[in-house]
């Protein structure tokens, strides 16, 4: 049976469907539905070991995000499969979030998964901390005698010396991949989707890498931290949250060369992965002079 055949056939249809691909996702199968007047997204995948990606922690954080008005309604879900009500409206690029309006929408949210979230999981969720994750996806790269295995040594000595200087952390329930494509404004409010990565984090992790991945300006990366934390930045955060951006930047790189090897999606990941590598060598350049 198909990818395809296995959408339409799930027992959640009452009537006959006919699934459409959706495109731009890098890690799951997503397709939209038409069922009479309604429309859904579904979302293809198993567990994702060599990622964490773990469905039950997925399947919490959706929920949670639903409950706290984040994320649209779990309908329908199954061992690989969920189902999700569409939300019609844009989702955002690089460049949208780069508008200072555009983040003015996207904080509170940011927030609300932060300090709401919580309060609406059920059952076992993940922590997600990304210096582990760094380490993780290295002993991978090595064993499975990555193109990038030269570099390893290398990175593994810099994440050592970031998870050292970002020091003692405050632990809120993050989304930890806040790509523009993670979120959709209807026109009216802005929700949060895609939860494959939630766990239990610092802050600062979902803050620099909401910059990071958009390319935001230190003006407005300071504007984050201040009306986040409600206090002006001083040395000291400014530091900490510029270890953490390295992480993460480190973190997408490493994903993506794993992602080389493992993910059978069809996706430029070498591309990706050197993309992702000149903005870290850029930004650990940068944290470099403040240290």
């Amino acid at each position: 049976m198909s990818i395809v055949e296995r959408v339409a056939a799930l027992s959640f249809w009452s009537q006959k469907v006919t699934p459409q691909p959706l495109h731009g996702g890098i890690t799951n199968t997503n397709f939209t539905v038409q069922h009479g007047d309604e429309r859904f997204v579904v979302r293809i995948g198993e567990d994702i070991p060599i990622h964490g990606v773990m469905r039950f922690n997925e399947l919490a954080a959706s929920r949670a995000g639903h409950a706290c008005g984040l994320s649209p309604e779990v309908v329908y879900t199954e061992p690989g499969v969920l189902v999700i009500r569409f939300i019609e409206g844009k989702t955002f690029s690089e460049e949208d979030i780069q508008q200072n309006e555009t983040l003015e929408k996207i904080l509170p949210c940011i927030k609300r998964c932060h300090t709401e979230l919580p309060k609406a999981l059920r059952g076992p969720t993940l922590m997600f901390w990304p210096f582990y994750v760094n380490r993780d996806y290295i002993a991978s790269l090595h064993e499975d005698n990555s193109r990038m295995k030269s570099e390893l040594p290398r990175l593994t000595k810099i994440n050592n010396a970031l998870e050292e200087n970002v020091g003692q952390i405050s632990v809120v329930f993050a989304h930890n991949d806040l790509l523009g494509g993670n979120f959709i404004d209807d026109g009216e409010r802005v929700w949060m989707i895609d939860w494959d990565y939630a766990g239990w984090n610092s802050p600062l992790f979902d803050l620099s890498n909401l910059a990071s991945n958009n390319l935001l300006s230190e003006t407005q990366e300071k504007w984050l931290l201040e009306n986040y934390f409600e206090t002006p930045v001083d040395g000291a955060l400014w530091k900490r949250y510029y270890a953490m951006k390295c992480a993460s930047l480190l973190r997408e790189a490493l994903w993506s060369m794993v992602s080389e090897i493992h993910s059978s999606i069809d996706f430029d990941y070498v591309q990706y992965t050197n993309e992702n590598m000149q903005r870290f060598n850029k930004v650990l350049e940068e944290y470099r002079q403040l240290v």
